[in-house]
């Protein structure tokens, strides 16, 4: 990004990752700081590479831009850069690129772009993208710094979160960065230039998923908030919510809570964790807190009397609601 202020890009980008939101942030920033908005169209070429040969791609890259001093390329689907077998019918010469490297013209910037958690740097091309410093791993953000970047974004909109409002956006909003800044954009319209975004207006105005009303049932649970859980739970089961469905929600949430406390005794981060277990760091983070305040073995027990319950209201034995209201009475005490 220093690179880019100071007007001197990388001729080549390689962006991988499955942080998306985060990519097409720094595309955005390297077409804003590297052609004008007046030249863009004739300025921009976008390619997919599941149709499109690399060959044609540095060809275009290669030719003089037809209005300003710069152009970009991006192309994304580079699939050839990662250790997956490429499906589509279109053959590329990944060679093509070390060539293109060696002296690339100074007036083009070619970004390609690849969904994936890794690149395969058994790979000599890999290995030489990587030498030059033009790689860039678009990875989910630690939980500490999810928090600082919805602080940044925030102030970028000229409001503030008092208190623990922050906290409670995140915990509403989930950890998709597309869905969280559409949020954030619809509080600083609410606080207006700068406002105070309060715990009570985060409440009455983030949307929420089933997934995150289940996640913060949990943890009223966790904090002994039964009255809140419950009323969690009639809210969920008054927009017809599924019961079974909650059910199984929060056994996700319990396994993940077990998963992570069993994980966290051999030593892994809530980093590693998140690798190993698919989820995100910032809720692993959430599921290491919930989970201080159960044992291995009652995490365990708990999980079994959800999958009782679970068969019960399956085959009739258990009255849905009744059920899970019984199981949050049980365990908020």
């Amino acid at each position: 990004m220093k690179e880019i202020d100071k007007g001197t890009p990388k001729p080549v980008y390689i962006c991988y990752g499955s942080e998306k939101y985060r990519m097409q942030e720094f595309i955005a920033y390297l077409l804003k700081k590297c052609v004008s908005e007046e030249s863009r169209e004739f300025s921009v070429a976008r390619y997919d590479l599941n149709e499109t040969p690399l060959d044609e791609v540095l060809e275009d890259a290669g030719t003089l831009p037809f209005m300003g001093e710069r152009k970009i390329v991006i192309a994304s689907g580079a699939v050839f850069l990662t250790g997956a077998k490429e499906s589509g019918k279109v053959e590329h010469r990944p060679e093509k690129l070390m060539e293109y490297m060696k002296q690339p013209p100074e007036f083009s910037v070619l970004v390609l772009t690849v969904d994936a958690e890794k690149l395969d740097e058994r790979k000599k091309l890999v290995k030489a993208l990587k030498d030059i410093g033009c790689v860039g791993a678009f990875v989910p953000l630690t939980a500490n710094d999810l928090a600082d970047w919805v602080k940044r974004r925030a102030q970028s909109l000229s409001f503030r979160f008092e208190g623990d409002a922050a906290d409670m956006f995140l915990m509403y909003g989930g950890t998709n960065l597309q869905s969280l800044s559409s949020e954030l954009e619809k509080l600083s319209l609410y606080a207006g230039p700068g406002g105070t975004v309060t715990v009570e207006i985060v409440d009455k105005l983030v949307a929420r998923t089933t997934e995150q009303d289940v996640f913060i049932l949990i943890d009223d649970i966790v904090r002994l908030r039964k009255e809140r859980a419950l009323s969690i739970l009639h809210e969920l089961l008054r927009r017809k919510e599924e019961p079974i469905k909650i059910a199984i929600l929060m056994t996700r949430q319990f396994r993940i809570m077990l998963q992570v406390k069993e994980l966290e005794r051999e030593g892994y981060s809530h980093q590693q964790i998140a690798g190993q277990i698919g989820g995100h760091p910032y809720g692993i983070k959430i599921a290491s807190e919930q989970a201080k305040r159960f044992r291995v073995e009652q995490l365990a027990e708990i999980l079994s009397r959800l999958a009782e319950l679970d068969y019960g209201m399956k085959n009739g034995r258990v009255d849905k609601t009744l059920g899970l209201e019984l199981f949050i009475l049980q365990l908020a005490v």
